[in-house]
């Protein structure tokens, strides 16, 4: 384990006002497990709106003006940078463990999940900008690490920059286990539309075994997915949790019959390591970006068309064949044995 030394380190984060999820574990998990190897720790935030295109730029130039190379008469020996913009402050030791950038302009550009127009003017002029954002933020740092392939690829891609891969640990790392096998999948998250719960809910009018939906987490798409439930007719088989404690997180994943975690193109998905560490197969679709570094169709979970036929047809499948979903879910923990918080810490602090 290494050992901090009492070192100050901060860390950099964009907080999205009203908005909780997992980049925000992310970041509280790195705080207390630098504080548990003998750290420094405090997280600087900002928070990060653009109701503008001129919003974008003054929110990066909020983090070229801190000046965090001594804070109380001390010096801060490390920062470190997470997602757009937080990874522009200025400092001599500044790292960066990218979450994303504003997808927005890269990657989700020309989809309906952005409202960027490469065609209009200002828009234009904004995407610039950002992309000029990130080469002087991203390539003044000492290095670059990213929560996934996924991010690497994109940043590779988009802006020519070199990025080694970190997968970090679930916040529930060490304490999820394996139960029963049941007769629902278990999801959490935010409830946006990006995260493509409604996929879930559709593929349960489609399922021909009685496979029900335990669904956890808030945010606008929750009434529409209630809603959507109603209109299908089978608001009896899913189950809107809402806000879970971590203690339900844990038994609601080891009486799971599997997970479901299919959003578009995600960075990286902490449900997927949650689902193997507890023993259980994933449930996701071929356009799922990042979970499909851990997930492999047949091995340890399913990998369906984005579509809610495709999705009932995995679901019928983990339901018929317990012993295969059990099979499954033994090669995911195998799969994510090695991700682990000493090598995350000494790689981002060496």
């Amino acid at each position: 384990m290494t050992d901090g030394g009492g070192r100050r380190v901060c860390i950099c984060a964009t907080q999205v006002l009203f908005a909780w999820g997992g980049a925000e574990i992310l970041v509280e998990c790195l705080r207390d497990q630098l504080r548990l190897r003998g750290f420094e720790v405090d997280v600087v935030t900002q928070p990060f709106a653009w109701p503008t295109r001129l919003d974008i730029p003054k929110a990066g130039l909020a983090w070229r003006m801190l000046d965090l190379r001594q804070v109380g008469g001390r010096r801060v020996d490390l920062v470190i940078g997470t997602r757009f913009p937080s990874y522009l402050v200025r400092h001599p030791n500044k790292v960066v463990w990218l979450i994303h950038q504003l997808r927005q302009v890269y990657d989700l550009l020309g989809t309906g999940y952005s409202d960027f127009t490469p065609h209009d003017a200002r828009d234009a002029t904004a995407i610039e900008m950002v992309q000029a954002m990130d080469r002087r933020g991203l390539g003044e740092a000492r290095k670059v690490f990213t929560i996934s392939g996924n991010v690497a690829a994109r940043l590779a891609r988009h802006n020519g920059i070199e990025a080694k891969v970190l997968y970090p640990p679930p916040r529930l790392d060490g304490r999820l286990r394996c139960g029963p096998f049941g007769d629902a999948v278990f999801t959490i998250g935010r409830l946006d539309e990006i995260k493509r719960v409604e996929l879930l809910v559709r593929a349960l009018s489609h399922t021909t075994h009685p496979v029900r939906a335990r669904i956890a987490g808030t945010g606008p798409q929750r009434e529409a997915l209630v809603a959507l439930a109603a209109k299908l007719g089978v608001t009896d088989r899913v189950d809107f949790l809402g806000f879970v404690t971590d203690e339900q997180v844990v038994e609601e994943y080891a009486g799971s019959l599997a997970a479901y975690y299919a959003p578009y193109d995600e960075d990286y998905g902490f449900v997927t390591v949650e689902a193997f560490q507890a023993g259980k197969p994933m449930v996701t679709t071929a356009d799922a970006g990042g979970v499909l570094e851990l997930v492999r169709d047949g091995e340890n979970g399913i990998v369906s068309a984005p579509e809610p036929r495709a999705i009932a047809a995995g679901l019928d499948r983990l339901w018929a064949d317990r012993d295969e979903a059990r099979r499954m879910g033994e090669a995911g923990r195998e799969r994510v044995r090695e991700i682990a918080w000493d090598r995350v810490i000494a790689e981002l602090t060496a």
